[in-house]
């Protein structure tokens, strides 16, 4: 029964860190995410959350994964792929820090490549492949990315145009 009610607060505190870094984030990037500020907003130690979370980068970490999974979980109903372009871009406009944090350059000392998060984004790639072959695939997605990177910037807007309507032309 311990076992169970200290597994259960970790999992509070765990949840209420990333709550509180995906706030920093949006706010500032991942350089704004700072264990300390977070612990003196749970009214903690700094050193109390390395109980949860061994370092800075093992947050992001675990912010870049929960995005994957989310990400995934939206496209994994899609009928098809114009479906599933449509979620992805809907994802990204919804929430571009999350987006930047998953799709911008990684931060200095930072290794995108762990296997946890190759596997995280692969499930969101396995959507496109349901539909359409790899090459395709990487294709297609190279071309929405490029435009909801530029849509969330607002490149598009400050030129004045109708981010929808080329979105359309990028994906036919």
């Amino acid at each position: 029964m311990l076992d169970t009610l200290t597994s259960e607060r970790g999992e509070q505190v765990r949840a209420a860190v990333k709550r509180i870094a995906l706030t920093q984030l949006e706010a500032g990037g991942p350089a704004a995410v700072a264990l300390n500020a977070i612990a003196r907003e749970l009214g903690v130690s700094g050193p109390a959350l390395y109980r949860y979370f061994k370092n800075r980068d093992a947050l992001l970490t675990a912010l870049v994964i929960d995005a994957y999974d989310d990400l995934a979980a939206v496209l994994e109903p899609s009928a098809d792929v114009w479906a599933a372009l449509q979620a992805y871009r809907a994802w990204a406009l919804e929430q571009p820090h999350r987006y930047r944090l998953l799709f911008s350059a990684p931060w200095p000392g930072y290794d995108p490549h762990q296997p946890a998060l190759v596997a995280a984004a692969q499930r969101s790639m396995a959507v496109l492949l349901r539909f359409v072959a790899e090459e395709r695939a990487v294709t297609l997605w190279s071309r929405v990315h490029g435009h909801v990177s530029l849509e969330i910037e607002g490149n598009f807007a400050s030129m004045g145009l109708d981010a929808t309507r080329l979105f359309a032309h990028v994906t036919a």
